[in-house]
């Protein structure tokens, strides 16, 4: 394919040099649908980054699309801090019917603010508040977002850097295979925890991602999750799992966790929740946690209620009946099988794949080969981004929509970057 020089003037003179997804991919983007993206020049990229995952649905789904058209048009409410309106009523319901009861799910549901990043702030002091605790264990290459609470327990050394302030009351603790199965589950942390002369504060909670994206597509067992469940009950802690990119059905069941068998006590959900794209975030809790002062936590932004109606749609559309974990699993291990096939491939390289339903990592020896993977497979019409302490992993994102023809073009596409980068 061949791509011609785009103008990206006002970009490079105008706008922060803080931009970061723009400078892989040197295009300007113009049209999408599906899992595909038009850019102003007609050249057209099949999307494996899903807009970090927040588009599960695709782009501009249609079903979703007329719902929200169909709102917009009647004058619906658009902006209603935590008033009550018709639209979040129907979220509310539609979350409570599909989502909640058939999984015997009893939390109630706070919006925080329109943003990941905000619902982790808002898990995090909600915690601190019950238990009368300021600390909080995170995980070795855990990213939960860009505000100060949630840098405190990122593990991402750059990322924190830019705080510019020290980052506390944050402890870390190796996730599942950080010590690469040397030492048994959780040794140094109980450790830890029992020991008076260790020089840990009692936490006030845990919180975790079941799969590191950000961290590098980590995938933690079902049984250390259970481990990890069990810790935390035995030591007077909550359980947070950060379900923002992996929630909403990227691992295949709606909740990451699910697989796992565990009841978080908190669960923060954002990205894909809206379904097409608009920001939208939630915190949830068992209803015991529930005591919050009204206005407590509060936000201008927190009652976006055309992602409400975009969110309601999406769940009636694709949850109501269970297939679309099935689809998932389904694309997964058509996505796991091409992996397997690239990774015998080039084994010399030291190639290697982990990952779960439609979230995978591709890996090598050198680390730099990532970063050349994806700028190949951009030059070939695929979107891919890296991810990792060090970018060394090509991470697959797909939207859960994706047909098996698309899935497979991709999967070719992503064979040939990787030889034409050996």
């Amino acid at each position: 394919m061949t791509i011609t020089e785009p103008d990206l003037s006002v970009f490079t003179t105008l706008e922060s040099e803080v931009r970061s997804y723009c400078r892989g991919w040197p295009t300007v983007f113009d049209r999408a649908r599906g899992s595909h993206l038009h850019d102003e020049d007609g050249h057209t990229y099949l999307d494996f980054f899903s807009g970090a995952g927040s588009l599960n649905y695709g782009h501009n789904n249609p079903v979703l699309k007329r719902a929200l058209l169909d709102y917009l048009e009647r004058d619906g409410i658009t902006h209603a801090l935590d008033m009550s309106t018709t639209a979040k009523r129907a979220f509310l319901e539609t979350f409570r019917d599909v989502v909640l009861r058939p999984r015997d799910l009893d939390y109630k549901v706070m919006f925080p603010g329109p943003t990941g990043t905000n619902a982790v702030e808002s898990a995090l002091k909600l915690a601190r508040k019950v238990k009368g605790r300021e600390s909080i264990i995170s995980f070795t290459n855990a990213f939960h977002g860009m505000s100060l609470g949630s840098l405190a327990v990122t593990g991402n050394a750059f990322k924190r850097a830019g705080a510019g302030i020290p980052l506390v009351h944050g402890t870390p603790m190796p996730f599942d295979d950080y010590l690469d199965g040397r030492t048994p589950d959780f040794i140094w942390f109980e450790r830890l925890l029992e020991d008076a002369g260790s020089g840990l504060n009692k936490p006030a909670a845990t919180i975790v991602e079941t799969v590191q994206g950000e961290g590098g597509v980590n995938v933690a067992r079902p049984e250390w999750l259970r481990g990890l469940a069990d810790l935390c009950r035995r030591h007077d802690m909550l359980l947070i799992v950060d379900d923002i990119q992996m929630g909403c059905g990227r691992t295949g069941p709606f909740f990451s966790f699910e697989e796992a068998g565990i009841v978080p006590d908190i669960v923060t959900v954002s990205k894909s929740i809206s379904g097409y794209g608009l920001p939208m975030a939630l915190t949830l809790f068992r209803p015991e946690l529930d005591i919050w002062e009204p206005g407590e936590h509060n936000g201008t932004f927190r009652g976006h209620n055309p992602a409400f109606v975009t969110a309601a749609a999406a769940l009636d559309t694709y949850w109501a009946d269970g297939q679309m974990e099935k689809q998932t699993l389904g694309r997964g291990e058509q996505t796991e099988a091409a992996l397997r096939e690239i990774t015998a491939e080039h084994a010399s390289a030291g190639a290697s794949y982990r990952g779960r339903g439609l979230v995978w990592g591709l890996t090598f020896d050198d680390p730099g080969r990532a970063a050349r993977v994806c700028r190949r497979a951009f030059e070939l019409g695929l979107l891919l981004e890296t991810s990792g302490p060090e970018s060394e992993v090509v991470k697959l994102l797909p939207a859960l929509t994706i047909t098996p023809e698309e899935l497979d073009e991709g999967l070719r596409v992503l064979e040939r970057a990787v030889r034409e980068t050996a």
